[in-house]
């Protein structure tokens, strides 16, 4: 069963949550329940397919990928950086399997390393990975490990915790604020439905749809168009309700986990939108790739070009993530859109500067730079929905002209 797809998942969600809530009114946090609780929806949600046992290798893989490496940063002090750069690469290697395999096998798209949320569990482990390497994390116990790397609210799409956090809101003693916390759940999962199941259903079933298929048939600017805007908001309210279901169950069992999107379209430049869109992604390539592959330049004395230095950042991190959804070209093209955009506005910052140019802020300039950069947005959802590449496909399939885009 899906997570959060049907009533009667959250049905039985909202059951299974109950004796959570009774448990925190009492100062309890049960804490063998919700492990009960996780593998019982685990279960219901990978039991009968490959994916089950896809999800124990991997488990069962990258736990001895961190004990070996925790165990070998303590104890060895030779070839530190080969070996980090093994585990780093091991660990990474089940998703890259599961990316690769479409490309491949298109008959076949499904890898046996693959299971629902390969990326966001990936994801938290290579964040361990690299913070035993930094020194931050010291110890990785199997207990909290596991109950981290398999937290089932989180684990099919995020939001892309980090281990310090979490491990210490697990230890930590029964908050205060829990009332608090269940409110927001409760909040967010009614929230979570008004975006998915009405404003999200709305958009696909009575726009999407029908100008998706008219933008592949007939591609002029207004059906391109309108296929785009619509695409970027259904996006927008599926992913986002979807998230606000998952903070919210976290929350009623008393986690307070990292929100996922902040009112991205009124961000009035890119770097403000990459603040506000899928932010625990975001932050994530930001930390763990761009920042370090740019103190890693200055550090070896690449070149002293700060600019140079940022604009590594930007084609590495978003270049990277254009790849991680998948081997397709309007993926990777998406990703260097958005890098170009970041690299673009450094650009725009740089030139106001040194000309001293200031434009004041007020409702109309921050009018324009909010339908600036929506629109730029706009754009880059069009290429990564792929309906640029299915006209073009069917364009050539049929031997009709091709549109002038």
């Amino acid at each position: 069963m899906q997570p959060y797809s049907s009533p009667f998942y959250f049905v039985y969600l909202g059951l299974a949550l109950l004796p959570i809530v009774v448990a925190h009114a009492f100062g309890k946090k049960l804490m063998w329940y919700q492990v009960l609780f996780t593998i019982a929806f685990l279960w219901l949600t990978f039991s009968g397919t490959m994916s089950l046992w896809a999800l124990l290798f991997f488990g069962a893989f990258e736990t001895l990928l961190i004990k070996f490496y925790e165990h070998y940063k303590v104890k060895w002090k030779k070839n530190q950086f080969s070996v980090f750069l093994t585990v780093l690469l091991l660990s990474i290697f089940p998703l890259f399997m599961v990316k690769l395999t479409p490309l491949i096998d298109p008959a076949h798209p499904q890898s046996i390393f693959g299971f629902l949320g390969i990326s966001y569990v990936t994801f938290k482990t290579v964040n361990i990975i690299l913070e035993i390497r930094d020194g931050l994390i010291k110890d990785v116990p199997l207990k909290e490990y596991f109950y981290f790397l398999y937290f089932f609210p989180t684990i099919s799409s995020g939001p892309i915790d980090r281990f310090r956090r979490f491990r210490k809101e697990m230890e930590g003693p029964l908050t205060k604020n829990y009332p608090d916390l269940l409110g927001k759940g409760i909040f967010y999962i009614f929230q979570g439905f008004l975006y998915k199941y009405i404003i999200g259903y709305l958009i696909d079933t009575y726009f999407l749809h029908h100008l998706a298929i008219q933008a592949t048939l007939s591609p002029s600017f207004l059906n391109m168009t309108g296929s785009m805007y619509a695409y970027g908001l259904y996006l927008f309210f599926d992913f986002a309700g979807y998230s606000l279901f998952v903070i919210g169950v976290s929350a009623i069992m008393g986690y307070d986990i990292p929100n996922n999107f902040n009112r991205p379209f009124i961000a009035k430049n890119i770097k403000d939108f990459w603040n506000r869109w899928h932010m625990t992604l975001s932050f994530w390539f930001r930390d763990f790739v761009a920042m370090r592959l740019m103190k890693t330049i200055m550090v070896k004395k690449w070149t002293k070009n700060m600019v140079t230095v940022a604009t590594c950042g930007y084609l590495a991190s978003m270049g990277l993530m254009g790849f991680w959804h998948g081997f397709t070209w309007y993926y990777i093209v998406y990703g260097f859109y958005h890098a170009f955009l970041l690299i673009g506005y450094d650009a725009w910052l740089r030139w106001k500067k040194k000309r001293g140019l200031k434009i004041p802020a007020n409702a109309l300039t921050n009018g324009i730079s909010i339908f600036i950069t929506f629109n730029v947005v706009f754009i880059g959802f069009l290429i990564f929905s792929g309906i640029p590449n299915d006209a073009l496909m069917y364009a050539m399939h049929v031997k009709i002209p091709l549109p002038n885009f």
